[in-house]
């Protein structure tokens, strides 16, 4: 089932649609280095599913590693909005806070994928479930 939802990244600069893969059903984390400091929450999207609606000269890519996977970012907020991936090239993830009236915090389990051994390296599955739980008021 694909769903296409409008998405930006903190300041507005940059604004797309996203054409999910499968709605929210491929939400994750990974654990690798550049993903644990990044922090964010993804869902797939084809790479035909992404439309750069305005800003695209505002976007700056990062690639580390193996320079396989395109990071895109906000040059102006410095938001990390969607990336090219490693173990699928034919996808994007998206970063589920740019994606409009969604936040991180709206699953209460996220798996998190075993990217310090990644799938292309021979390694990889799942390293584990991240929950969140909200605080009962008082």
């Amino acid at each position: 089932m694909t769903e296409k939802v409008k998405a930006q990244c903190h300041c507005g600069a940059v604004k797309f649609t996203a054409e999910l893969s499968d709605g929210f059903n491929t939400i994750r984390r990974c654990n690798c280095s550049f993903c644990r400091m990044r922090g964010a929450v993804v869902v797939s999207a084809p790479l035909s599913g992404i439309e750069v609606i305005e800003g695209k000269e505002k976007l700056t890519e990062y690639r580390f590693n193996t320079r396989s996977a395109a990071h895109y970012f906000c040059s102006v907020c410095g938001i990390y909005t969607f990336h090219q991936r490693r173990s699928n090239p034919n996808q994007y993830g998206v970063n589920v806070a740019c994606i409009e009236n969604v936040s991180p915090f709206d699953f209460t389990e996220v798996t998190v994928a075993d990217g310090v051994n990644h799938p292309s390296d021979g390694g990889g599955g799942i390293a584990g479930i991240l929950r969140y739980t909200p605080a009962k008021p008082a």
